[in-house]
């Protein structure tokens, strides 16, 4: 879809809030910029051993498993789906990445690519035990499609465990926020959502777009509402925004760099 790596930026949001983050993530296969380049980019280390993760998620709040370093068949398939996604031939590994997070989450923000598939990925969650989660999907605009909530368009989730009641909308208005559009969203090659991803944390509400940086609220408002960090889904937002705007997540940024510079 072209867009800047929100679910990246959503985590270190969340984990500056106090919220422990398992990301369990790759390079990219179809876009410019996959959630493992940035984070390579940004100094935080693909191949740290374990005991680094673990002191990582003790002292970060984060912890990122990079999928190859922990599932080798992925690391073996992936000019193979490299190839076929080039083909527009989607794969089950696009389904199942986000089933087998080698932390395990008691909570879990998960996105799909089709509205077809966030009810059986949640009744697959809930079969797996999870505490409390939703999967998203996203509709921008008439003919795209997004793995994530967004401010533009509409949105779709389905719950599990303790939210195994939701089955809904879920867009901009309510979690008080205003609509974008899609454009708004965009973003680039690594060097780009780079210097994207710094503006971003730096809060001033004006060094990105005002639809990027809402929906960056609204992805996190979620999550720290579904881990129980926030009594509603307001209140996750407006706890993600006040992170966001004290410089806490640019100031934990440089930690998490620091960390990873000297371990």
């Amino acid at each position: 879809s072209g867009t800047f790596n929100i679910s990246t930026a959503v985590s270190f949001v969340v984990a500056a809030a106090g919220v422990p983050v398992f990301k369990h993530g790759n390079r990219s296969i179809t876009s410019k910029c996959g959630s493992a380049d940035l984070m390579e980019a940004l100094g935080i280390r693909l191949d740290a051993p374990h005991d680094v993760l673990r002191d990582s998620l003790r002292e970060l709040n984060f912890c990122f498993f990079f999928a190859p370093a922990f599932h080798p068949a992925f690391k073996e398939i992936m000019p193979v789906r490299r190839a076929l996604a080039e083909a527009g031939q989607r794969t089950i590994f696009n389904l199942l990445g986000p089933l087998i997070n080698p932390g395990r989450p008691a909570y879990q923000l998960l996105g799909v690519f089709s509205q077809d598939w966030v009810q059986p990925l949640a009744d697959a969650l809930g079969e797996l035990g999870l505490t409390a989660g939703l999967v998203a999907h996203g509709s921008p605009q008439v003919g795209s499609a997004l793995d994530e909530l967004s401010c533009a368009g509409h949105n779709s989730v389905a719950g599990f465990g303790g939210l195994a009641s939701v089955s809904r909308g879920l867009n901009a208005a309510d979690a008080a926020l205003p609509a974008c559009e899609f454009s708004e969203l965009s973003g680039g090659d690594v060097e780009t959502n780079l210097a994207m991803m710094h503006a971003l944390l730096s809060g001033d509400p004006e060094a990105v777009p005002a639809g990027l940086r809402n929906t960056v609220l609204l992805n996190a408002g979620v999550a720290l509402w579904i881990a129980g960090a926030a009594v509603d889904l307001e209140g996750g937002v407006c706890k993600a925004r006040q992170t966001l705007q004290s410089g806490a997540v640019e100031k934990w940024l440089q930690r998490a760099c620091n960390f990873y510079k000297n371990s």
